[in-house]
């Protein structure tokens, strides 16, 4: 019996061709799902459109009847966080310069009391603030204006009537009591003090939506009152020109309050605040 001829195996070299068109065929069925995807077929989307409207609105179906037209929504302008910190801080420096030049104008006006130490400038972040001696505005126990002042007053007055500043006077006293008819406490006495004050700047053009008075009596001193020289100081007027711009109060309703009341507060502030 014959031998059989053993089969040579060859390699096939060509296999790679396989996978090739495999891959090939299913990038193909991808951009066809891709473009199947991006296009709308305004037909079908009418009749959907249409089968929704009468589900919810229970009217009959009609599939030639327009889309319906397009909502508007107003667009709002919404400024950029930065933009809106940079305008305020224009506007906060534009307020410096204002009050600085309110500072330069009341030195001007009050140099020589300035000299002889009866009157104090000071300007802080909040303000201008003016400290006038009560013992050349007023009698002891009075609180009428020396008439020698009225025209320094009213000098001051000019020139914050043309600014827009909130203004704040307040009258402060010593420590040593006051019992007339007219003044039974150093709170009546400071108050009217201040309110004298408050008078001569309104009718000096000053309006009076901008004006306060406060009368603090003796509980705000700069200096001990044990000497002569500490409740002279204590008793003053103080003139505080604002530069803060008012806020906005937001009122607080009943629900807000309770449910703070409800949370506990952190260990931080339940404790006692340390005397200063």
């Amino acid at each position: 019996m014959a031998r059989r001829k053993r089969l040579e195996e060859h390699d096939n070299h060509e296999r790679w061709l396989v996978s090739y068109a495999d891959f090939i065929t299913l990038l193909f069925a991808f951009f066809v799902v891709m473009y199947a995807l991006s296009t709308v077929n305004e037909g079908k989307y009418r009749i959907l459109s249409d089968s929704m409207s009468s589900a919810f609105r229970n009217v009959p179906v009609n599939s030639s009847s327009p889309l319906p037209p397009a909502v508007t929504l107003p667009i709002q302008v919404i400024q950029k966080p930065a933009a809106a910190a940079k305008a305020q801080e224009a506007v906060k420096q534009k307020q410096r310069e204002k009050m600085s030049n309110v500072a330069k104008d009341i030195l001007d006006v009050m140099a020589p009391l300035i000299e002889q130490g009866k009157v104090r400038v000071i300007e802080t972040s909040r303000g201008v603030t003016i400290e006038i001696n009560d013992s050349i505005l007023f009698s002891p126990g009075q609180a009428l204006l020396q008439p020698a002042l009225v025209k320094a007053m009213g000098a001051i007055a000019d020139v914050l009537a043309p600014t827009d500043f909130p203004i704040t006077i307040e009258g402060h006293t010593d420590n040593v009591p006051i019992k007339t008819t007219q003044f039974p406490s150093n709170w009546e006495l400071s108050a009217v003090r201040a309110t004298t004050v408050l008078r001569l700047f309104a009718d000096s053009g000053v309006a009076a939506e901008r004006l306060t008075a406060i009368g603090f009596a003796d509980t705000r001193p700069v200096e001990p009152n044990l000497l002569a020289d500490g409740r002279a100081r204590n008793r003053r007027v103080t003139i505080l020109i604002d530069s803060a711009v008012p806020e906005k109060g937001k009122e607080v309703d009943l629900q807000a309050t309770s449910t703070a009341e409800k949370k506990p507060l952190p260990a931080a502030e339940s404790r006692p605040a340390t005397p200063q």
